[in-house]
């Protein structure tokens, strides 16, 4: 099935700044990006990132305008887990200090479950102890945070869970996608975890079927996924647009762990 996605983002400028775009799909099988900065095209350059396609450029003073085009097509093979993933995918992070919920999470979870039922259950939890919220959570809360206030938005959902799954020794990790039959559509984020050696997705969230997902990046947090970043300078955020739409209909939500490609 052909999955389509677009997204326009505009910002101003007081001075020059150079940008950090993390918007493009991981495997697309056509694409346009165009970059128009003060009224010209940026020169922007493509950068290999472990887990995303980074496309870097310069603001130029004024008006900048993004727009992505890209179409995928679902299936493919399911993503190993490799060793340095594993790794990594273990450990704290800025916004998932695992560390310190070690404890909770061996009270609430049995940790003797098999993976393929412990992923979905604690996704299953945290989709219930949380509220979905818009506007509810700062960009610098964590999932302790998170947990404390019981709501947030989507990357307070997966932060929560990578924590939990982490905590139970579980490697996991954000994964940032466009997310067909999402309402109100924007970028998502979402959830895998290591079952039995392959990058399983679950979205504690469940907000979109899992299966129709489309992989940006991923990373240890949304440190890692942020779809924009400015250094050198400010950029005020006018606007953005994001859709993804399927050529038939959508499939039907994804009880369990489904392998995203």
């Amino acid at each position: 099935m052909r999955i389509d996605v677009a997204a326009s983002l505009g910002m101003s400028s007081p001075a020059p700044a150079t940008a950090l775009l993390q918007i493009a799909v991981a495997e697309p099988i056509e694409e346009t990006l165009t970059v128009l900065t003060a009224g010209r095209p940026a020169d922007v350059e493509e950068i290999d990132v472990e887990g995303a396609r980074v496309h870097r450029f310069v603001l130029a003073t004024g008006q900048t305008t993004v727009s992505y085009t890209a179409a995928v097509q679902d299936g493919g093979s399911p993503r190993r887990v490799r060793p340095e993933e594993w790794a990594v995918a273990l450990r704290p992070s800025r916004y998932c200090p695992s560390d310190q919920l070690e404890g909770f999470a061996t009270t609430e979870f049995d940790r003797t479950l098999p993976r393929a039922r412990l992923v979905p259950g604690v996704a299953d939890w945290v989709n219930r102890r949380l509220v979905y919220t818009s506007g509810a959570s700062r960009p610098v809360d964590t999932a302790i945070d998170t947990l404390l206030a019981g709501q947030g938005v989507c990357r307070d959902y997966a932060h929560l869970t990578v924590t939990l799954l982490r905590a139970l020794e579980i490697p996991a990790r954000l994964v940032a996608v466009y997310a067909p039959g999402l309402s109100p559509m924007d970028f998502h984020a979402v959830v895998e975890a290591d079952i039995d050696g392959t990058w399983c997705v679950v979205d504690p969230t469940r907000l979109a079927p899992t299966s129709s997902l489309v992989r940006i990046c991923s990373g240890r947090d949304a440190a890692d996924t942020a779809f924009l970043s400015l250094f050198g300078g400010v950029a005020q955020f006018e606007s953005m647009t994001v859709t993804a739409t399927t050529a038939g209909p959508l499939p039907a939500p994804h009880a369990t762990p489904f392998p995203l490609p």
